[in-house]
């Protein structure tokens, strides 16, 4: 798709406040200097991994990791493109489409590299270390892996603290998932250089293992990240953007309908539109009350002003609830039992 400059407008309800935008360019910021840091890395690598399995596995984990903040450069320009008739919520999901490729990347390498580890270890390969010459000095190649290997992942370490922080604010699920990958790199680092050492100890199935770890590991980002997707993009409810429980502010946006006057009952239903909530609110008036259209603007401003996601509001006043529609919480249900007074 050719993204025109004329196009790339901020379309009206998804305006990032003025923090949020710092932090977005932030966020571009760091997945450039992470592109060109692994770049880095994969031909340092890919020049001292020789015939290990596990280096070969490093190597193709590091290329791997270029996705994630390739997918979210994209996106992060993706959404911004105005809804039209075709996309009349916008361009949001794009955010959790590129999350969902590059868990899709790394479950299906993952899955090729736990295949070739156990094809090694029943094979019993026995990958050789070479020697090579450096300032007139014979030197074991195994330990330039490990320099290589131990410099490539502080830095990720770094990196992956940071877009943390970020992912946080902007509440951004694609870049918590290269976060939280690049955070745990040493992970990587260290069984890699296990499975060095312990070839040059002649223990000649540490590679193979160290590589299956390696594998597996990939594997279980890859299935833990196409959940967290495919979630989000089957309207489930707004989560954390770790995942880790349901968002608050759909519980919040149903407080805020229950302490207007004219509210009897409220339930909302909130799902994620990337960085943005689109919220419906349906609200029942107490009885014999007709709200007026300025009295149901100043609900929808009063919920807007609670976050800065809730950007996509809905409200619609129905004579009841129906629970297939939007199922009831514990806490709504005291709610309206509290203003019809039994």
């Amino acid at each position: 798709m050719k993204l025109g400059m004329a196009k790339l407008k901020q379309p009206r309800h998804d305006r990032l406040p003025q923090q949020q935008q710092e932090t977005m360019r932030k966020a571009v910021r760091m997945e450039r200097v992470t592109i060109g840091f692994v770049i880095v890395t994969i031909v340092l690598v890919g020049a001292v991994a020789g015939q290990s399995q596990a280096m070969r596995s490093a190597w193709v984990e590091d290329m791997l990791s270029l996705v994630p903040p390739l997918a979210f450069l994209i996106a992060s320009r993706v959404v911004r493109i105005a809804s039209n008739r075709r996309q009349p919520y916008g361009y949001h999901r794009a955010i959790a489409i590129g999350h969902q490729a590059a868990a899709l990347a790394l479950l299906v390498m993952g899955g090729l590299l736990v295949f070739e580890s156990i094809s090694a270890l029943i094979k019993q390969e026995k990958p050789p270390i070479g020697v090579v010459v450096l300032f007139g000095q014979d030197i074991w190649m195994g330990w330039l892996m490990i320099v290589v290997m131990a410099l490539s992942a502080i830095p990720m370490v770094i990196l992956g603290r940071i877009k943390l922080r970020l992912a946080k604010e902007l509440h951004d699920k694609l870049l918590y998932a290269d976060a939280d990958m690049a955070k745990a790199d040493w992970g990587t680092a260290a069984a890699t250089i296990i499975g060095v050492l312990g070839i040059g100890l002649g223990f000649w199935w540490a590679d193979s293992i160290a590589a299956l770890v390696i594998s597996v590991s990939i594997v279980k980002d890859g299935i833990t990240n196409i959940r967290a997707a495919v979630t989000g993009l089957s309207d489930a409810q707004a989560t954390r953007y770790d995942d880790s429980a349901a968002h608050p502010l759909t519980t919040d946006v149903e407080k805020r309908a229950r302490e207007t006057a004219w509210v009897l009952q409220a339930r909302a239903r909130v799902r994620e539109q990337g960085h943005i909530f689109h919220t419906e609110l349906f609200v029942v008036p107490v009885e014999g009350y007709v709200p007026t259209p300025a009295e149901t603007a100043d609900l929808h401003k009063r919920i807007e002003k609670l976050d800065w996601k809730l950007q996509d509001t809905v409200i619609a006043v129905v004579e009841e609830l129906d629970p297939e529609q939007v199922p009831p919480s514990s806490e709504a249900q005291v709610g309206a039992s509290s203003k019809s007074g039994t």
